[in-house]
């Protein structure tokens, strides 16, 4: 494999696709992108489900069955996608029997739950108990109610995406979720080889936000994103060492890599890898929507390794900067966390009424 997704793979970094439909999962689409580039993950949320299944392919002769089963709208859906993620998992089964901490597969709880600790919690075990595959990943999102929900998850053996996670003050509560959980679950006699997680850092929508704050060709424009990507990782080689963490490795932990989302360029005058090259670095994922993908097979990448180690000094610069155009950097972080929560419900909640229709259609 020569493609720059799979040079990624070279670097210490997973490249994990983001999107998941019916067709690229039984039509051959994930087996080559697995084969050709080097893809070792997958991972979806309900805007990616709600394009996929209101798209229509493949899905309608299970909905008919469903319908005629008497099963309600919001279990037929999570019947369609259990099927799809399942699938996925096995087509990257063979990645994570080899590897040992790849060949992931990731599904949300409903966004409806976000502010739900104990409904959180148990549709996660839900979830991971339908699946019953090692390989699978339940994605919580990093709400302040989520954090609890995280803990006791991986307290009891359960597979952990965190995702929508915008603040470096809001990851280290994330980590701290994970390694109580990690020492909960070993003081119960729970094997911590079998327990994996990721913490997923959104990239591209920190510049979407901040960019209209700041002065038209001000020079932080485009900066943040990064900057603010960096620092999370020098936190995390920072707690991911010492004492505490050593122990835990040494009863066979697993490191919680950091995931870096949303990674498509979302301003045209941007590079159209700029949040990739930018973050090259080891113990990392990056998801990669379509528009990524075809960008890094067309060669257009600039690739380094390590390229997230890169003058950190300027990262904290350019936030500190931003405090001092006027801009602040906690309110960003806050509106990104509340606004990616509504839209994810929203997705979710369009997603159900496209269900409903397209079940009614089909029964006529």
């Amino acid at each position: 494999m020569t493609s720059d997704i799979a040079r990624l793979n070279d670097f210490g970094q997973s490249p994990w696709y983001d999107n998941i439909t019916r067709m690229l999962v039984r039509e051959g689409g994930l087996a080559k992108l697995i084969a050709d580039d080097g893809i070792r993950g997958v991972t979806s949320n309900p805007t990616i489900f709600e394009k996929a299944i209101s798209g229509g392919e493949g899905y309608d002769e299970q909905l008919v069955q469903l319908h005629n089963q008497g099963v309600s709208t919001e279990d037929s859906f999570w019947a369609l996608a259990i099927d799809d993620i399942g699938a996925a998992a096995d087509l990257l089964r063979p990645t994570y029997d080899r590897l040992g901490d790849d060949g992931f597969v990731s599904i949300e709880v409903s966004p409806l739950l976000s502010l739900d600790t104990a409904a959180t919690i148990d549709q996660a075990k839900s979830l991971f108990g339908r699946l019953a595959r090692p390989n699978i990943l339940v994605k919580i999102p990093a709400t302040a109610e989520g954090i609890a929900a995280i803990e006791e998850s991986i307290a009891v053996g359960i597979n952990i995406n965190v995702t929508l996670i915008f603040s470096l003050d809001r990851y280290s509560q994330v980590i701290e979720a994970y390694l109580k959980g990690l020492e909960r679950f070993a003081a119960s006699g729970g094997d911590l080889s079998k327990v994996h997680s990721v913490a997923s850092f959104f990239v591209s929508r920190v510049d979407t936000e901040t960019d209209p704050r700041l002065p038209e060709g001000s020079p932080l424009r485009g900066k943040a994103a990064v900057a603010n990507a960096k620092l999370a990782y020098e936190l995390f080689r920072q707690r991911f060492s010492g004492a505490r963490w050593e122990a835990l490795a040494a009863a066979g932990a697993h490191l919680q890599r950091p995931l870096w989302a949303s990674t498509s360029t979302k301003n045209p005058e941007y590079p159209p890898t700029l949040y990739v090259d930018s973050l090259v670095g080891r113990d990392t994922v990056n998801t990669l929507a379509p528009t990524s993908i075809k960008a890094l097979q067309a060669g257009d990448a600039n690739l380094r390794p390590d390229a997230v180690m890169e003058d950190l000094e300027g990262a904290r610069k350019a936030i500190a900067d931003l405090a001092t155009a006027g801009v602040s950097f906690d309110d960003v972080t806050a509106t990104l966390e509340r606004d990616g929560v509504a839209s994810f419900a929203k997705s979710y909640q369009d997603l159900l009424a496209s269900l409903e229709q397209r079940t009614r259609e089909l029964a006529a």
